[in-house]
């Protein structure tokens, strides 16, 4: 699929709305008491485990995946996601003072927060970025594998959940399973840079193109296999 060529602004503009997408999804999430998934949800279950704060958690646990996301995916990738992780830590904390829920449904608060966070992800993937962890994690093995993401992290955010019955009440976990359904389900139907490739010219139309203009559009060995081997985000 032909990249898409995103300007500094578009990114800025995206990133900032989809980390608006997730932080408004962790605020029903948190009026609820639902567990998270991802490298969030292994560090708030270490909590109850560890004498470590969540922050500290967090911190070490997203160490290896940005490291990945530096060597294997690329450095502006790993730069988005810093910000997208920052833009999210900052409207999760400022949004309180903006919006107040007085009753809000548990059910409702699971399927409507999954879905915002999981659009807000899918714009992140879509200008080169992710919400660290797992999520970087899922955008590397579809990329170079093609494990869909969405099914990868439902798996991952799955076994977090059940390993939560052991400190949370069993029915807020299964709504929390609900969540992270919901969640990936906008990702895995969503994330697919295989339905997005351009159609193919026919073969009467391929024979109408001169030999000269074919030699100019054939890719070199090297041009053939980087595009082949190379990872970018972008081709999301």
């Amino acid at each position: 699929m032909q990249k898409p060529n995103h300007s500094v602004i578009e990114d800025v503009f995206a990133l900032v709305s989809a980390g608006l997408f997730v932080a408004f999804g962790v605020f029903l999430f948190q009026s609820q008491d639902l567990m998270v998934g991802g490298a969030a949800g292994l560090a708030l279950l270490g909590t109850y485990a560890v004498d470590i704060d969540f922050g500290v958690l967090f911190f070490l646990i997203n160490i290896p995946f940005y490291a990945l996301a530096w060597t294997q995916i690329s450095k502006r990738f790993t730069i988005n996601t810093f910000i997208s992780v920052t833009t999210v830590s900052v409207l999760t904390e400022q949004i309180p003072a903006f919006v107040d829920i007085s009753h809000v449904n548990p059910f409702f608060a699971a399927v409507f927060g999954g879905i915002l966070i999981g659009v807000g992800m899918l714009m992140m993937f879509r200008h080169s970025s992710s919400l660290g962890g797992i999520g970087i994690m899922a955008f590397f093995l579809q990329q170079r594998f093609n494990i869909q993401a969405g099914f990868f992290q439902l798996s991952v955010d799955s076994v977090i959940l059940l390993c939560a019955l052991q400190f949370i009440e069993w029915h807020l976990v299964l709504i929390s399973i609900l969540a992270a359904l919901c969640l990936n389900m906008v990702i895995s139907l969503n994330h697919r840079p295989e339905r997005y490739a351009p159609v193919s010219k026919s073969k009467n139309n391929s024979k109408s193109v001169s030999s000269a203009d074919a030699n100019n559009t054939t890719l070199t060995g090297e041009q053939s296999e980087h595009l082949d081997n190379g990872l970018h985000p972008q081709n999301s």
